[in-house]
């Protein structure tokens, strides 16, 4: 029996339903409904009756729940007493993040961050899609998560403005004139994209963009990774939607921002307790962050 099986079963009594447990806790039906067998397979009984319309507690399940839900806030006031103890005085602080931000708007945190706090290291994991990070983050693998704050997300927020994207072209493309600022998507519908990998989380914001200008793009090449699009782009393989923040000074001659504009909003989020490590990250972070 694990903590996390605990954690699905108040859930799912809390919930009354498979579904909205799972929703709430950004993990697949049938793993939870897994976890769950499991646990009950463990305990030797069922802990839930199964109805038409919603899910129960059965007796052994009403008599297990108090246990349960003791043990997980027994573990949550020691990792906060925990970090309490250590506040700035040293350890080590988890943060994950999307591949797509890590490049553009940590590291300007990283350097301030080393300079007021050398004591405290920062750990960075990086993951593809933004359900992988909110899941690390829910289930304790990370002290911060950053990017774009997860549909219903409970715990705790901090808005860090907005990601703008801009168009990558070739240097000597015929659409970089001096005086052109801006450039509308659908111009460059009938070109090869340097798109990104299906799974990847910027994948859905470049075929949504797309979209809108009315068409579906052709893949010239697909990659994970931000500045491999930028190098391709520039090279000729085909245009690129990028964030604006991962642009260094030998590429910024390169860019068009797209007319209408794309952004999206970025976060710092956490669970519900933020220990005084984190809290004072996500301060650095929104004072240097740059997007």
């Amino acid at each position: 029996m694990t903590l996390r099986q605990y954690e699905y079963l108040i859930a799912v009594a809390e919930e009354h339903s498979f579904t909205r447990a799972a929703e709430r806790l950004l993990v697949s039906q049938p793993a939870l409904s897994h976890q769950i067998k499991v646990l009950e397979d463990g305990i030797g009984g069922a802990l839930l009756d199964r109805l038409a319309r919603s899910v129960e507690l059965t007796a052994l399940g009403g008599s297990f729940l108090p246990h349960a839900v003791a043990a997980v806030r027994s573990t949550e006031e020691a990792t906060r007493s925990a970090r309490a103890v250590g506040r700035l005085a040293g350890g080590e602080l988890q943060v994950a993040t999307l591949q797509s931000i890590a490049l553009g708007i940590i590291p300007p945190a990283i350097r301030a961050w080393r300079h007021e706090h050398p004591r405290v290291r920062v750990q960075i994991r990086e993951f593809g899609h933004i359900d992988l990070l909110a899941a690390e983050m829910l289930h304790g693998g990370a002290d911060i998560a950053i990017g774009p704050a997860p549909a219903g997300w409970t715990g705790t927020s901090r808005s860090l403005g907005p990601e703008e994207f801009v168009v990558v072209l070739p240097y000597d493309d015929i659409e970089l004139q001096p005086d052109r600022r801006s450039i509308n998507l659908r111009t460059l519908a009938d070109r090869p994209w340097v798109l990104y990998a299906p799974g990847f989380g910027l994948t859905p914001i470049v075929s949504e963009a797309c979209s809108r200008a009315g068409f579906t793009p052709r893949a010239a090449a697909r990659t994970h990774h931000t500045a491999t699009a930028i190098e391709l782009a520039t090279a000729g393989l085909g245009p690129a939607l990028v964030p604006s923040n991962v642009i260094g000074p030998d590429f910024e001659c390169c860019i068009l921002r797209p007319d209408p504009p794309i952004w999206r909003e970025l976060s710092a989020f956490t669970r519900p307790y933020v220990s005084p490590p984190a809290a004072a990250f996500i301060e650095t972070l929104a004072d240097h962050a740059t997007l």
